[in-house]
């Protein structure tokens, strides 16, 4: 605290008068009382720049918190997102098509088929395959050969109804071409796939077809070409 020297004469020259004597101490008191009170000032000020701020810092959280109650919209609406995709071929009527068992049959069901030329087909992945045992035990992911197994046997669907065919028959791989993967498949996806037959000679019984699968509309493996041939 400074105190200004106006106030403060020196000893020589104070007056004998009684209540001139402790003016050096009545200022001294004034003084502090302005002091204790810009304090006090100075601390009521803080408290209010403090508090807007803090309500600043907790609007985002409240906001965010209506968001995700906005953003939930249960599960029967999720549930009736699929309600217009129809089911053409369900699991026992690919069985009676593709000679696959488990663990190896990859195709739960077709819901688009157009004869001879084209389907469309889902697989769910389930971290109960034994294929995640292995691969791999901490980050399971489903192996690309069985993605591109897995649209094999769709095209198998395809061409084992085709003339010079009968559903039930093996057909081996012959080539493999153009192939990309663009995302992981893990367990909790569904695969949806699709293949479109390309050629069919149905005197050697050999195809070809190429195919595409996806994940939440996303690309995820790519074949440009593959060939079969049936068993003999």
């Amino acid at each position: 605290l400074k105190v200004n020297k106006a106030y403060v004469l020196p000893a020589a020259r104070l007056p004998l008068s009684s209540h001139r004597t402790h003016a050096p101490a009545v200022t001294t008191m004034k003084g502090s009382l302005i002091l204790i009170a810009l304090i006090s000032l100075a601390s009521s000020a803080s408290a209010f720049v403090v508090a807007p701020r803090a309500a600043r810092w907790a609007l985002p959280a409240l906001r965010a918190e209506e968001e995700d109650a906005s953003d939930f919209v249960g599960a029967e609406a999720v549930s009736a997102l699929t309600k217009d995709v129809k089911t053409v071929f369900t699991l026992e009527d690919v069985h009676k098509i593709l000679p696959h068992r488990y663990p190896f049959a990859l195709i739960d069901k077709v819901i688009e088929y157009v004869p001879g030329k084209s389907a469309v087909g889902v697989k769910a992945i389930s971290f109960n395959e034994p294929q995640f045992m292995g691969h791999f035990p901490e980050r399971p992911i489903m192996p690309g050969v069985m993605q591109i197994e897995a649209l094999a046997q769709l095209a198998g669907i395809v061409c084992l109804q085709m003339e010079g065919a009968e559903p039930g028959a093996v057909f081996f791989f012959a080539a493999v071409d153009g192939v990309k993967w663009k995302r992981p498949v893990v367990p909790g996806d569904q695969l949806v796939m699709e293949v479109e037959i390309k050629s069919w000679k149905s005197k050697f019984g050999i195809a070809k077809a190429s195919g595409k699968g996806y994940v939440d509309g996303k690309l995820a493996v790519d074949v440009g070409s593959m060939t079969f041939a049936l068993a003999k």
